[in-house]
């Protein structure tokens, strides 16, 4: 069973309006080369030119945030849910 990966409206015109996809991978790292893989251009969204995600993004393995975890070399397995959710401000 694959990685199942939730994709944030802003981003599913890059997706072919998927808001779900699944795919293998051992890492955030590995998880979003697949996914530039398969939407070619969608890592340049996700990450900055130093390959780092960036700022305003958040992404969550199974609900918790990779920042508490080991970012983006955080391991995944089969059947894990990784979120994308864009950092919102406001006042």
């Amino acid at each position: 069973m694959p990685v199942q990966v939730l994709i944030p409206t802003p981003l599913q015109k890059f997706t072919n309006d998927e808001a779900s996809v699944e795919l293998d991978a051992s890492s955030v790292d590995s998880l979003i080369d697949a996914l530039d893989g398969r939407y070619p251009g969608l890592k340049g969204r996700l990450c900055d030119e130093a390959g780092k995600l960036r700022r305003f993004l958040n992404v969550y393995v199974n609900s918790e945030d990779i920042r508490f975890l080991d970012n983006q070399t955080t391991a995944l397995k089969d059947g894990d849910e990784v979120s994308i959710v864009p950092a919102v401000a406001g006042g």
